[in-house]
């Protein structure tokens, strides 16, 4: 875009081996930065080195949470395109994080440019090896200085971008989960549909007390009653039950995740019966004991499709497909890849290419 104010890097870093890339542990050599101030607007759109931001210590967003974020990915085609995945999603969702936090709204094409400008300009940054990507992390944080409960005046939209490697390095390996019985993550009515700062906070005890006794994600169950199945930490959950696929409803407190969306997409496409809806932990325990429960697999952007071998749930363990990744998953999960490095028909339109 021809407003975007560019200001290159006169420090290139240098770029780490693509066989040895953690998520989120190195960053690109540019940022996108825009600015809100209320009467104005969002302005100033501009791409910078990356660095250091200097922020008051009375930034509204250190005291009382007004911060969202995204989620998404650029690839390096086999014939070395390079594309986006489904950008005008997040910029739709994170409208949706925008107006349950009173954070202004951000035009979604202008979202969806600035995205690719930054990835444009960095784009030899996009690794090239198999399951490697550039992750990009869109974000806007509350900055007025205030110690005042109430909407900020101002706000600071970033964005920020980081190579990663492979998800499943050795090839795909079901996960262990347990089903936390103590702990909420949200209630209907919260914040659990926004991609906002405070929906992790809450579930990083519950996760880290999960690690410790061997198990890689927490499955929550619903506030209120705490019977139905909701989502996994980062990651929206299915479960194949006796041939059909089932997937917790949108309730008002579970994210609404693109991966999921897509998943559902293609299983309507390939005429494989799929249903939104509650679902509870009992009936997940007595398909498991009445030999129905056939896969089980959560969908997020980091992993794809990470498939589900075991679920503690208090004194029960389920063992799922006998602890290996099932058909349908590996299916999905081929596909959807696919379409990402171009080896599979973007039937769907779903690839945005960064020119």
């Amino acid at each position: 875009m021809s407003n975007i104010r560019y200001v290159q890097s006169l420090s290139p870093k240098q770029k780490p081996d693509a066989s040895n890339l953690e998520f989120g542990k190195t960053f690109t050599d540019h940022m996108f930065l825009l600015d809100y101030t209320e009467g104005q607007g969002w302005h100033d759109p501009r791409i910078v080195p990356y660095g250091p931001l200097t922020l008051d210590p009375a930034a509204m967003v250190f005291h009382y949470g007004q911060a969202v974020f995204e989620g998404l990915k650029a690839f390096r085609t086999k014939d070395d395109r390079i594309v986006l995945f489904r950008p005008n999603k997040n910029a739709e969702r994170l409208n949706v994080s925008n107006e349950r936090l009173n954070i202004p709204h951000l035009d979604e094409a202008a979202f969806v440019e600035y995205v690719k400008a930054l990835v444009s300009i960095d784009r030899e940054w996009v690794p090239s090896a198999e399951g490697t990507s550039l992750y990009i992390r869109p974000f806007i944080m509350a900055i007025e200085p205030c110690l005042g409960v109430r909407a900020s005046k101002r706000y600071l939209f970033a964005i920020i971008m980081s190579p990663v490697g492979a998800y499943y390095k050795e090839g795909i390996h079901p996960v262990k989960i347990n089903v936390e019985s103590q702990y909420v993550r949200a209630v209907r009515g919260g914040t659990g549909f926004a991609k906002t700062a405070g929906n992790y906070a809450s579930s990083i005890k519950a996760q880290e007390e999960a690690k410790e006794e061997g198990f890689s994600q927490v499955l929550w169950l619903d506030g209120k009653e705490h019977t139905y199945v909701e989502e996994v930490g980062s990651m929206n959950m299915f479960f194949k039950i006796g041939g059909e696929v089932v997937t917790p409803e949108l309730n008002g407190s579970i994210l609404a995740g693109i991966t999921r969306d897509s998943v559902l997409h293609l299983l309507k496409t390939w005429g494989v019966p799929v249903t939104e809806r509650k679902i509870s932990i009992r009936e997940i325990y007595q398909a498991s004991l009445d030999g129905k429960l056939e896969e089980a697999f959560g969908t997020g952007t980091a992993a794809v499709i990470s498939p589900v071998g075991e679920l503690h749930w208090q004194e029960h363990t389920m063992t799922i497909n006998q602890g290996k990744i099932g058909e349908l998953a590996q299916k999905i999960y081929d596909t959807i890849t696919g379409i990402q490095n171009g080896t599979v028909p973007d039937t769907f339109g779903w690839n945005a290419v960064v020119e």
